[in-house]
């Protein structure tokens, strides 16, 4: 099993292949990001129809627009390409999604009570509810976020079926300081991909274990792994959008935290170890994908080891580290939860080892990759083998093969539920 990266690949997969945005911007400062959104949602295959309000296009013009999703852009109900003079209609029926970003606060109470006397908020009113979702990206200042009729006008128009994306908290273009921000625009992508993603994982809690460890020598030296993190990362990125509760035990790496994903850092195993099994119990599925230290030194030098001039070499004597993976299989296998899946970054032999380690470890399912070929990269091939043999999954984008594990995952956790319901069943 080779893993060789294909450059015809790319970098990231077409996450909105086939889905249609209308793009609405209403007035406001962060009009700016929104010409970033659109860009990324283009990059990330949609395509893309700009809907202006007059506000709007005092913060961006609709020439930047067009030119980002190569469509005209829209900010009259009366525009004359519209034969039948209903541009409200035409354009939310051919839509996937409405996404508003930004939404001000004036937008917003607009929506609220059902106005309509701009081609934006006639388009969202006239919209079919059931087959076109409204997404919205607030964007205000601090005191306009918190003043009581912006937080009740949240909640009626979720209660009304809109999906609030939340703000962000920063420095705002008034110079003040706090919640208000309309979100990053890939934080918004990662949110809008989130929304058109299956549920498969709805009301699990998934514990996911990610990059290496790190076991000191002195305080300045250590020993670890060439493991990025990349892969434990994409999962809890697509366990997220799959619908689950995620946390995320990180080693020392240098990623930035999915959206929705509750984060704990450790640099040890043994505080891998102690963070995971303080977590283990209430969770339904742990996947480890970090690639543990199997023996850290026995006892790390609390100053630094220097050379004396003398040649010795120091002489470390090491101690094996806490299996992680066999710790929570063996809780499970008494608790029946959580369903344990395992990693194995093999350098030779990857099904033998891979199936020994499944054994070993007495876990559901195992994982295996060439370590080699996959660290540090963006691409990988994994090997799902279970006791019914074994599935290969082909070199692809790792955010790809994350996506196809989950759901492999999510069959098998459906699978085991139902038969032990059945068992229960008098």
């Amino acid at each position: 099993m080779t893993n060789q990266a294909n450059p015809e690949q790319g970098d990231a997969a077409q996450d909105l292949a086939g889905k249609h945005i209308v793009l609405g911007l209403s007035g406001g400062i962060a009009c700016y990001k929104s010409a970033e959104l659109c860009r990324a949602l283009i990059k990330a295959g949609a395509t893309v129809q700009v809907v202006m309000t007059e506000a709007a296009a005092q913060f961006i013009t609709p020439v930047t627009l067009q030119a980002l999703s190569g469509r005209p852009v829209y900010t009259s109900q009366w525009d004359a390409r519209e034969p039948n003079s209903m541009a409200h209609i035409n354009l939310s029926r051919e839509a996937d999604a409405i996404v508003i970003a930004p939404m001000s606060a004036d937008f917003m109470a607009k929506l609220l009570h059902g106005r309509a006397d701009d081609l934006l908020s006639l388009m969202c009113l006239a919209r079919p509810i059931a087959s076109v979702p409204l997404l919205v990206a607030p964007a205000m200042n601090r005191e306009m976020y918190a003043h009581p009729a912006t937080q009740r006008n949240f909640l009626q128009l979720e209660a009304d079926g809109a999906t609030v994306l939340g703000v962000g908290t920063g420095f705002q273009a008034c110079g003040e300081t706090g919640d208000g921000r309309m979100l990053e625009p890939d934080q918004l992508l990662e949110d809008i991909i989130a929304f058109f993603t299956p549920k498969v994982l709805a009301g699990q809690r998934v514990l996911i274990t990610a990059g290496p460890t790190y076991e000191a020598m002195d305080p300045v030296r250590g020993i670890t792994n060439r493991s990025s993190g990349k892969m434990g990362f994409a999962i809890a990125r697509a366990a997220r959008e799959a619908g689950a509760d995620v946390t995320l035990v990180a080693g020392p790496v240098a990623l930035p935290t999915p959206r929705g994903v509750t984060r704990v850092d450790v640099r040890s195993a043994v505080e891998m170890h102690e963070a995971v099994m303080a977590r283990a119990s209430q969770a339904g599925i742990f996947i480890a994908t970090a690639a543990v230290a199997d023996w850290r030194p026995a006892s790390p030098a609390d100053r630094k080891i220097k050379k004396d001039g003398s040649k010795s070499t120091p002489q470390l004597e090491f101690v094996e580290n806490p299996d992680i993976l066999a710790a929570v299989a063996s809780d499970a296998a008494t608790r029946g939860t959580p369903y344990c899946v395992g990693f194995a970054a093999e350098s030779h032999d990857l099904v033998e080892n891979a199936s020994a380690k499944r054994l070993r470890k007495k876990v559901p399912l195992l994982v295996g990759n060439v370590g080699p070929d996959t660290f540090g990269q963006d691409h990988n091939a994994l090997l799902l083998i279970d006791a019914n043999g074994h599935l290969e999954l082909p070199l692809a984008p790792k955010r790809v093969l994350a996506r196809r594990l989950v759901q492999e995952i999510a069959s098998r956790v459906r699978s085991v539920r139902s038969v032990g319901s059945a068992k229960a069943l008098p």
